[in-house]
């Protein structure tokens, strides 16, 4: 008899080539600022991704790298466990992604999805 665990719950987890994008972005603004990932009620599939510069608060999950920081809202974190916030540079353009395993459904633009 084999015996299977149930998959764990993670933290979200960030690439390099994410950090590096955010190392990019804010060398060419000198904004000294963290990439903020939240989830929102809205879009054409349920939920959307917020992503923008922001300050921390005090109940943020931080995930940081070389001084390089991604923040989690305490409501955003149970949509984004087990996810993966990547960037990618495509001919229709360039961007953040979240890779997320909790999403049953997502749409054609990437920020919206359900569960």
């Amino acid at each position: 008899m084999d015996l299977v665990l149930p998959p764990l719950d993670l933290p979200p987890r960030v690439t390099d080539r994410a950090f590096a994008r955010l190392r990019e972005i804010c060398e060419a603004t000198g904004a000294d600022k963290a990439l903020r990932v939240a989830v929102e009620g809205g879009g054409c599939s349920g939920f959307q991704y917020d992503i923008k510069l922001d300050d921390p608060a005090a109940d943020d999950l931080v995930l940081e790298k070389d001084g390089l920081k991604v923040l989690v809202d305490q409501v955003s974190l149970p949509f984004l466990t087990n996810a993966v916030i990547d960037f990618s540079e495509e001919l229709i353009g360039a961007r953040f992604v979240i890779e997320n395993p909790n999403a049953t459904a997502s749409c054609g633009c990437g920020t919206s999805f359900s569960i």
